[in-house]
């Protein structure tokens, strides 16, 4: 399993379309790809109810995890998303 920690970047969190992008972000890779914030349950990255649910908010950390093979590049990738101001 290959797992990621990414910092929240934007401003507002992970809401509306910073997480919109995300979703998006995460259909394109075509993996299956979890996200959690620390201490929580893990959902499912393509759901924009599961990712804006997470009440994921700016500086928190989340981890991005997946079990698929070679998943470890679209994760990188990913990882910069969120640690980018999808806002600005």
């Amino acid at each position: 399993m290959a797992e990621v920690k990414a910092t929240i970047a934007s401003k507002v969190g992970l809401h509306a379309r910073p997480a919109a992008t995300f979703v998006k972000a995460v259909a394109e890779k075509g993996i299956k790809v979890t996200i959690a914030k620390e201490g929580g349950a893990p959902v499912d990255a393509s759901s924009i109810l599961g990712v804006m649910t997470l009440g994921a908010g700016f500086g928190d950390v989340v981890t991005l995890a997946s079990e698929d093979e070679g998943s470890d590049k679209g994760l990188a990738e990913l990882k910069d998303l969120l640690e980018t101001d999808l806002d600005a």
